[in-house]
């Protein structure tokens, strides 16, 4: 098992910025289960700070779980291939994370999936359909140190379009604050 050693939560992995090569031998990394009861990873605070969300959300009468998180680089090529064929390379460029670029290699993102109405709501065209009960659960996220990573009209600095499942873990609550008060990207974030 993984132990975090100095973990820097505000880590920055993008297009343009690989996964630190060290990264994986500091994190370590949680097993759950995902909404489809398969066993995913997650960082350990991640995890804790993703079910104390979960639990709030719940009370508020909003239902969301995990739908993935950590990803292996070896995962993350099987997904680009896969996309590559089925969407094709112009969605594949909005959506997809090339290998060793992606925030799931960080086990600090959860891509999450809401229960409405007992129905299980995964695909992301039915997810961006969810624009009001996505505001809720947005305006929950800096109480537990996440954020939007992925919020609207940012694609030209993140280099991915509006993913509203799209959590990242930042590891202050007062810095996840900051950001999803001033509609700040990560990027914009670490630049102040």
């Amino acid at each position: 098992m993984n132990i975090n050693i100095d973990i820097n939560y505000l880590v920055l992995i993008n297009k343009k910025k690989k996964l630190p090569k060290y990264w994986i031998k500091n994190v370590e990394l949680i097993s759950t289960k995902n909404v489809l009861n398969e066993e995913v990873k997650v960082e350990k605070e991640t995890l804790k700070n993703f079910n104390c969300l979960k639990e709030s959300l719940i009370k508020k009468g909003i239902i969301i779980g995990i739908n993935s998180s950590y990803r292996s680089i070896e995962e993350q090529q099987k997904i680009w291939n896969m996309f590559k064929e089925e969407c094709g390379m112009d969605y594949v460029k909005k959506y997809v994370a090339p290998p060793g670029y992606s925030e799931h290699h960080t086990g600090l993102v959860i891509d999450i999936s809401i229960i409405n109405k007992d129905k299980l709501i995964c695909d992301n065209e039915d997810m961006i359909a969810q624009q009001k009960l996505f505001s809720k659960i947005h305006k929950q996220l800096p109480k537990y140190g996440f954020i939007l990573r992925y919020p609207k009209d940012k694609e030209d600095i993140t280099g991915y379009n509006y993913e509203p499942w799209h959590l990242r873990y930042v590891g202050s609550k007062k810095i996840a604050k900051e950001i999803m008060d001033n509609n700040l990207t990560l990027e914009e974030y670490l630049k102040k």
